[in-house]
Parts: C-alpha cells; structure tokens; sequence
C-alpha cells in the first residue's frame, strides 16, 4: 500500500515538474527578441531620467580593465559590463548586457538601442546598434575618445546623431577597481522624449504589427522616414528624402531575399536621417535670417524715427524762439505759438526714446547672438564682443589640422554668423607650454589660420575674418598639470561689431 502510495506521489511530481517545464518555456518564447514579436502598448509615460553618469578617464589606464553598467529608473533590471582597453591613443571596448526589454515598452515610436560614446565636453559618438536575442546583446567598439561617458539609449532607429532621454544603462567603476582610472565631470545634451515626433499626429504613432517575415530594419527605415518627413525633409533636403523613399519601397518587396531587404532598409534608415539633419539645420539658418532681418528691420525703422524727431527738435526750437517773439501778439496768437512749441518738445521727446530704443535692439540682438552661440561651442561677452572659446582635442599633436567633431562646430558658428551682416569674427590660435617660443608662436598662427580658412570655406566673408597667432604668451590655466595645457591649447574666436554694440575700434 505504501508503493502505491509513494508511486502516485512520484506522477504527480513528474506531472508538476512538466508543467512548470512547459510554462518556463512559453515565458522564453515571450521573452525572444523583440523585432518578430507584437509590439506591446507603452508601459508608462517618460518624464525623466537619473542624473548624467560621470565620465571615466582612461589615458593613465595600462592593460585593460572592466566595468560595470547599471540600469537608470527606466529600467532597473538591466545590467552589463565591459573590458576597456586603452591601445595606441584609441579605446577599445567589448561590451555585454543582460537583461533587456523590448523598447518599445517607452513609446511606440522606439525600436531599438543605441550603445553611445560621450566626451566630458559633450561630444556623442553612436557606437552602434544593440541586436538583441532572449534579453542579451554584445558589442564591439572602438573610439577615439579617452575621456568618455558609456551608456545605452532608447532610439527610434539606429542611425541617430544624438542620444534621447530614454537612458537604459549607464557606466560605473567597479567597488574593487584597482586600475588607474577615475571618475570626471561630464556635461551632455540629451534629446527629451517627443522631440523626433513632435510634428506626428498621435493617430499616426501607432505602434506597427511586426511579423518575422519582414526584416526588422524595414519597421526602423519606416520610422525613420517618417520621422524625416515630420521634421520637413521633404521641404528642405527633397534629393535626400526622395532617395530614402525610394530605398525604403525597395525594401518593401519580396525581391532580394530577407538580406536583401535588410540591407537596403538600412541604406533607407541613413538616407532618412542625413536629409532629417539637412533639414534641422537649413531651418535652423533660415529662422536666424529671419530673426536677423526682423531686428535690422526694427533698428533701420528706429534710426528713421530718431532722424525724424531730430528735425522735430529743430522745428520746437525755432518755435519756441516764435512764442517768445509772440508776447506783443494777441492772445489767440500767442495761445497758438505756445502749443506749437509744446508739441515740437513733445516730439523731441519722442525722438529721445526712439533713439534708447534702437540702442536697445542692439542689446536684445546682442542677447540673442550669445544664445545661440552658446549653443554650440562656450561663448562669453565681453567689452571686446562675443568670444567663443574652443577647446580640447582640436587638432592633433603638433598638427594645424582640425578633427571632424571641431569642423561640425564651426560650420555650425559660420552659418550663424554669416547669417548676421556686419559682424566681425578675429579668430586667435593659443598653445601651451610645451615647445620653444618660436614653435608655439608658428604653430598657433598656422591653427588660426585653418580655423579661419574653414569659416570662409562655410560662407563667412573674407572680408569680415581675420588671424593671428599669440603663441603660449595668454594662457588661462597653470601650464603645470595636463588639465591645465590642455585647456591653454585653444581656439578663440571674437564676435564684434556695430549691430550689437561691440565696434572693431573699442577693441
């Protein structure tokens, strides 16, 4: 009887242990990577993420060292690590991560993401697309960048140019590190939710049905085209957007095979987003004409108000000199002398606040200018103008050369300042201490010069630019230590002229 008894204990253990087999099988069916599943309704609206990670220093690093990634808020399972190695002035990174959701999760509009590179002075580097299977990815990457901030993101397609807010992992030293390494500030910009889609209506958000028939780059370049439609591609870079169309249709056929497909969607995904950056920035140079037009408009209008109640001034004067003639007259005359004179003081007054006025728009456009111009690159203002100060790593080691990022940032200074008539740029080269007198002074001429042949080279006048080298003679930190030379080794360029207040002579 005991048999029979431990028997049917022994079924009904098997039965259990079937059972839990077969539901920990369909919960890693679910749980399978997320281009062929059905995209999932957004778990919750995103207000915010944590605080930017710190930057971690690796230029002392010897051999190679791991560390961690930690999930943000967002997603607080997730977890990975990498092996850092620092080979030859390039970082090299093997990185692993567990744990991942499909990022749908945060807004129909996000169907992957995105491994980014940061330097502490907010340059991002896209590292590349994470595919993940079963909640897992690795990657491989290798940047320029010594200095840098690791952290993963939530994208609408893998060829952004800048991170979202939708940070899933960021990096951190582990507790018993003891490679020499070290934590740094770093600042960054990170592109709240919504900003790719704030031209698409919510009815056209709609999350899209994937099945694992169509490759998941085709649900990316239909993101992205439309995206690049929304920011008005199709308006401002039209060859662009006609070919992602194009490439994106062509992916859509059965033609070419599943590769195919995928290769050419994503071929679609980088055309979107190349005409969606065409289009961001000539709408960008267009509103700053505008703004500029507008301003001159209210400046010459003033300048002809002053003008005006300048000869008014004239008038009330030599009324003034009437009414005083007027006390023989009689009453009614000397009444109507008086009024006139009031009404020509009057006006002299007027032309005195029209005058503050125009003065006043100087300031405003002057405001205006230091605005955008901090946008890009640090900018100061000061009784000499506006200056810009560059930074960092912007040539190479004894080398008047610019790197890529510094040329982006340049052209996008050009495109503000050409857009602004009258304005003056000096642009001034500056070195450290390292080298003799002879040397630093040359070598800092020949980099004023490249920076200044590039601006010409975006538009800027000729005319309007000039050069000059001041060698290690102004530095602005203790040539002492490498923060120190590093920061000395720079580019500033000063923004002058009468339109806002800052005339060549003054300086």
């Amino acid at each position: 009887m005991r048999d029979e008894k431990e028997k049917r204990g022994e079924k009904y253990m098997k039965k259990k242990v079937i059972a839990l087999f077969i539901f920990s099988a369909f919960l890693m069916r679910q749980s399978q990577v997320y281009a062929v599943s059905p995209v999932p309704a957004p778990l919750y609206q995103v207000t915010a993420v944590q605080t930017p990670a710190k930057a971690i220093n690796y230029r002392q690093l010897t051999g190679s060292v791991e560390i961690v990634f930690k999930g943000t808020v967002l997603l607080p399972d997730a977890k990975g690590g990498a092996a850092i190695r620092n080979k030859a002035g390039v970082t090299e990174i093997k990185a692993a991560f567990v744990n991942l959701t499909p990022p749908t999760q945060f807004g129909a509009e996000y169907l992957t993401y995105v491994f980014w590179a940061i330097s502490p002075d907010g340059r991002a580097t896209n590292l590349g697309e994470l595919i993940v299977k079963e909640g897992k990815s690795q990657l491989n990457a290798k940047t320029p960048l010594q200095a840098l901030s690791l952290l993963v993101t939530a994208e609408p397609y893998f060829a952004v140019s800048q991170p979202s807010n939708v940070v899933i992992l960021e990096n951190a030293i582990k507790p018993d590190n003891k490679a020499k390494i070290e934590l740094i500030d770093a600042k960054y910009e990170l592109l709240p939710r919504g900003q790719y889609t704030k031209n698409i209506a919510a009815t056209d958000l709609q999350p899209q049905a994937m099945d694992k028939n169509t490759p998941f780059n085709v649900y990316q370049a239909r993101n992205a085209v439309r995206i690049a439609k929304a920011e008005g591609a199709e308006t401002y870079a039209a060859d662009g957007y006609k070919n992602s169309e194009r490439l994106l249709a062509l992916s859509e056929t059965k033609e070419g095979g599943k590769k195919g497909r995928s290769m050419t969607a994503r071929e679609a995904v980088q055309s979107a987003e190349d005409s969606r950056s065409i289009a961001v920035k000539r709408q960008a140079d267009e509103s700053l004409v505008n703004e500029h037009q507008n301003a001159q408009d209210q400046i010459t209008s003033a300048k002809s108000q002053a003008a005006t109640a300048a000869a008014g001034q004239v008038k009330a004067e030599d009324a003034q000199a009437k009414a005083e003639q007027a006390k023989g007259l009689s009453d009614t005359e000397r009444a109507a002398a008086l009024a006139l004179a009031t009404s020509a003081a009057g006006q002299t007054e007027l032309a005195n606040g029209r005058a503050q006025k125009a003065e006043g728009e100087k300031a405003v456009l002057r405001a205006q200018l230091l605005a955008q111009l901090n946008s890009v690159l640090q900018t100061r203002d000061t009784a000499r103008g506006l200056i810009v100060n560059m930074s960092g790593a912007l040539f190479q080691t004894g080398s008047a050369e610019l790197q890529p990022a510094v040329r982006e940032k340049l052209a996008k200074i050009a495109g503000i300042v050409s857009s602004h008539p009258g304005l003056s740029l000096s642009v001034e080269g500056h070195t450290d201490s390292v080298g003799s007198d002879e040397y630093n002074q040359r070598l800092s001429e020949k980099r004023a010069q490249s920076a200044q042949g590039y601006l010409v080279s975006q538009g800027v006048s000729a005319n309007s630019i000039t050069s000059k080298g001041f060698g290690k003679t102004s530095p602005i930190e203790s040539n002492d230590t490498p923060e120190g030379r590093q920061k000395n080794r720079r580019v500033e360029m000063v923004v002058s002229g009468d339109a806002i207040g800052a005339s060549i002579q003054a300086q």
